[in-house]
């Protein structure tokens, strides 16, 4: 999704620290018959792939949803109506804002309340747009992107997680409310390695050019003075080998929500995608709910190499072909199950 990868004059990977596996296991047989058995996970419900890939592909049907475009006001419109067939509570938050290259874009976010009466909250965050230039690829630097991964896989795994839980009953609904915050305007922000050549307009005002749905609600809380136990942002969570890694930002701000997440993974079997490796930090939604109070991991699909993000990040090559189910479920099931431990 719109990653921030740009965006980043973070962590270098000189200061990664890669840990093996898990947690260290002890070797001895005393060693592991003295230590107490860990409790069974809580019973979640199942999280269907099928229809969160489905989900996905319904956003990029729509077209590229770049602000200001009538693709990106019809796929805003499908989610609205679309929370509201769970019998959700749906809220719109409309803004204007400017880029940084001058452009003034109308936009909104939309936050979606299960069970909004409930005391103890937990924040999902997203972002739905898609960056109007994918000036990554190689060959289309100025063409639209349709934002697969980057951007439609979080919001369709936050879809399936509100239509599952909007169909449990009260018996077998999570001790916590859920809120699905989706923000908008997150990807048209300047990147300094591909575009050195455009002046960012933003620059001191004190305004971070990506981001500005996230930036605009930290300082607008919807709901008002709303608070949460933690959030988790999702982005680039869709593709084929997509690997998840503990970004420095989440371990720092969110290290007990970040620590559950990964050991309900573990515990799950998808170890193989939630890596127990720390990595540096990056610009990206989870910034702002963090310093608006909300103690947020950000999973985002971590690329090994000098580059920090996958080679479809900002490209063309972010369509529907990358998109895999496993990802998906690996993520979707992950998120959904730790709803379900205290």
């Amino acid at each position: 999704m719109n990653f921030l990868s740009l965006r980043l004059p973070v962590a270098a990977l000189a200061g990664l620290l890669f840990l093996t596996g898990c947690p260290d296991k002890k070797t001895t047989e005393t060693a592991d018959t003295s230590a107490p058995a860990e409790a069974p996970l809580p019973k979640a419900p199942v999280f269907n792939a099928d229809s969160a890939y489905v989900f996905t592909a319904k956003q990029v049907a729509f077209g590229p949803r770049v602000p200001n475009s009538k693709a990106h006001v019809a796929t805003g419109n499908w989610l609205v109506v679309k929370f509201k067939s769970y019998g959700l509570k749906v809220m719109e938050q409309p803004f204007e804002a400017m880029t940084f290259d001058g452009t003034y874009i109308k936009a909104r976010n939309i936050v979606v309340q299960y069970q909004p009466q409930a005391a103890r909250r937990v924040a999902i965050f997203g972002h739905w747009d898609t960056r109007p230039f994918a000036d990554d690829d190689k060959e289309k630097k100025n063409a639209p992107m349709d934002g697969a991964s980057d951007g439609a896989s979080a919001v369709a795994v936050a879809l399936e997680m509100a239509r599952v839980l909007s169909q449990q009953p009260d018996s077998l609904a999570p001790n916590v409310g859920v809120d699905f915050i989706l923000f908008d305007a997150e990807d048209w922000g300047h990147d300094s390695a591909t575009q050195s050549d455009l002046k960012n307009q933003l620059e001191g005002s004190g305004t971070d050019s990506w981001c500005l749905g996230s930036q605009y609600w930290a300082k607008n809380l919807l709901p008002k003075n709303y608070k949460a136990e933690y959030g988790v942002l999702l982005d680039m969570v869709g593709a084929k080998g997509g690997k998840f890694t503990r970004e420095e930002t989440s371990r720092n701000s969110a290290r007990f929500a970040l620590d559950k997440i990964w050991n309900v993974a573990n515990r799950l079997g998808y170890s193989d995608y939630f890596l127990y490796v720390d990595t540096g930090g990056i610009t990206d939604d989870h910034v702002y709910t963090n310093q608006a109070g909300i103690p947020t991991v950000d999973i985002y699909h971590y690329n090994n190499s000098e580059a920090f993000f996958p080679a479809y990040h900002h490209a063309t090559s972010d369509n529907m072909s990358i998109i895999d189910r496993k990802t998906l479920k690996a993520v979707g099931q992950t998120v959904l199950q730790t709803l379900y431990v205290d």
